[in-house]
C-alpha cells in the first residue's frame, strides 16, 4: 500500500469507529440508523483499499442502500420516538455495562497487540475476489446459513408489519349511510276569517 492509501485507510477507520460509536449512543433512532449508513460506507472505502472491490460494492448497494432503507421505512412506520433517561437506574446495570467495556477493551488491546507482533504478514493471504467469495458462499458449507439468513430477513419484515398493524389498533368499519329524510307534507292553510256584516 502506498503513502496514500495507508492515509485514507486510516482516515476511513476513523470515521467508521466514530459512527459505530454514535449509533449505539446515540438515543434516536432514526439518527442512530444515519450513522450506521456511514458506517457502512466507510468499510465500503476500506475493503476497496484492500482490494476487494466486490465486497466494496455489496457494502453500498445491499446494506447501506437496501437493508438500511429497510430500516429507516420500518422506523418511520412504527413512530419510534427517542429514547427518554431513566432516573436512578439500577447500579447492577451500570455494573454489567461497565464490564462489558472492559471486556471490549480487552479484546481491543488483544488484537491490537497480536497484529503489532506478527507483522503485516497476516493480512497476505486476503482473497475477496467475486470468483472466491462465490465459491466460498453457495458452497456446502455455508449454503444452508444463506438460505436461513434470507427467510430471517423475510421474517423480520413480516414481524414489523405486524407490529405496525397492531400499533394503528382495528379498522374501523365504514359508517352506515343514514337514512334519506322524506319531505314533510305542507300545512293546511288556514281560512280566512269571514268579516261581519254591518
Amino acid at each position: 500500500m502506498s503513502a496514500l492509501d495507508i492515509v485514507l485507510f486510516y482516515f476511513f477507520g476513523t470515521v467508521a469507529l466514530g459512527s459505530a460509536l454514535v449509533v449505539v449512543g446515540q438515543r434516536n433512532p432514526t439518527y442512530s440508523a444515519f450513522s450506521l449508513i456511514v458506517t457502512l460506507a466507510s468499510l465500503s472505502a476500506i475493503f476497496g483499499l484492500l482490494g476487494s472491490p466486490f465486497i466494496a460494492v455489496l457494502q453500498v448497494v445491499v446494506y447501506a442502500g437496501a437493508i438500511m432503507v429497510l430500516f429507516v421505512f420500518v422506523l418511520m412506520l412504527l413512530n419510534v420516538r427517542e429514547e427518554q433517561r431513566q432516573d436512578g437506574s439500577s447500579p447492577a446495570f451500570k455494573a454489567t455495562a461497565l464490564g462489558l467495556g472492559a471486556v471490549l477493551a480487552v479484546q481491543l488491546i488483544v488484537v491490537l497487540l497480536r497484529a503489532t507482533r506478527e507483522g503485516p504478514a497476516w493480512a497476505q493471504g486476503f482473497d475477496a475476489s467475486a470468483r472466491k467469495v462465490a465459491e466460498v458462499l453457495f458452497s456446502t458449507q455455508y449454503l444452508y446459513v444463506f438460505e436461513a439468513t434470507s427467510i430471517l430477513i423475510v421474517s423480520a419484515l413480516v414481524g414489523a408489519l405486524a407490529l405496525a398493524r397492531g400499533g394503528m389498533g382495528p379498522v374501523a368499519p365504514p359508517p352506515a349511510a343514514a337514512p334519506a329524510l322524506t319531505a314533510a307534507p305542507p300545512a293546511p292553510e288556514a281560512p280566512a276569517p269571514v268579516e261581519a256584516a254591518h
